[in-house]
């Protein structure tokens, strides 16, 4: 698959989702897009024709706000249909406004930060003890790391050797209201998760190549968690959105989304 043309098309069509919803968290939706499109364009083994696939990996999208995101590369994937999309958080749509278990390919229900990781953790160990080869990924926001679930869940996952666990940190140093580190500063990340007893790599969220080389390769060492540290940018893609913590909550206009498009570029 074209993973760089996925990701354009994951773009726009979150950015149509939010725009016709009038919703919000567009901003982290771009900021991840590259990286759902090469976990589900070259890294992840997944069914769509068969959710449910007992041997398919798990991916938990632990930032569930930014579902959009992942809604738009499942419909793409052909899970569910591409009309279903213009339902997006509307009433009585299973398109819920934080990612919800009720659509196919997706594994868990998040919207209160940092319950993600543990239960991909509980997924993974689930894993060890059958002697299943499938994989657990888990993809968080850099801000959720304030939560000390995580820290619970990084330190019980090392301790019980999950090399069959992938953590990806979306990496883009802006949460709700301002940046991490005016909020509550989190470097140095790399020795934290290191003293933790994971395998960590740092990379360009945005770099298809270094995303899909590194994903392709976990364990990066045996009997330790791998965790990635994507650095991203909020918004990216669009000129006016990047790097602007109001788009954690703005809606785009007509003309923004306009706009907006017309930078992706085509799709197709």
């Amino acid at each position: 698959m074209n993973t760089l043309n996925f990701a354009r098309q994951i773009r726009a069509t979150a950015l149509q989702m939010v725009t016709r919803a009038k919703a919000s968290h567009i901003g982290g939706a771009l900021s991840i897009a590259d990286i759902v499109a090469v976990l589900y364009g070259e890294v992840l083994q997944v069914q769509p024709e068969d959710p449910r696939w007992p041997s398919r990996d798990r991916f938990i999208l632990s930032k569930g706000h930014c579902c959009t995101s992942v809604y738009a590369a499942l419909a793409l994937r052909n899970f569910l249909p591409l009309e279903e999309l213009e339902h997006y958080a509307q009433d009585g749509s299973r398109l819920m406004s934080h990612i919800s278990h009720k659509v196919p390919g997706v594994e868990f229900s998040t919207g209160s930060l940092g319950h993600g990781l543990p239960f991909g953790v509980g997924k993974a160990l689930a894993a060890k003890r059958r002697a299943a080869a499938w994989r657990t990924f888990v993809l968080l926001s850099d801000g959720e790391l304030d939560e000390g679930s995580n820290w619970e869940a990084i330190m019980f996952a090392a301790h019980h050797r999950l090399d069959n666990l992938v953590a990806i940190i979306d990496y883009n140093k802006l949460q709700s209201l301002g940046t991490n580190e005016s909020t509550l500063r989190l470097e140095p990340l790399v020795d934290k998760f290191t003293a933790f007893g994971w395998a960590v790599r740092e990379i360009d969220g945005h770099d298809h190549a270094a995303l899909a080389a590194a994903l392709n390769t976990v364990p990066w060492e045996a009997g330790k968690p791998s965790m990635l540290i994507a650095h991203t940018t909020k918004g990216k893609g669009v000129s006016f959105m990047e790097n602007k913590v109001e788009w954690h909550y703005k809606s785009p206009n007509a003309s923004q989304l306009a706009e907006a498009l017309n930078e992706i570029g085509p799709t197709s």
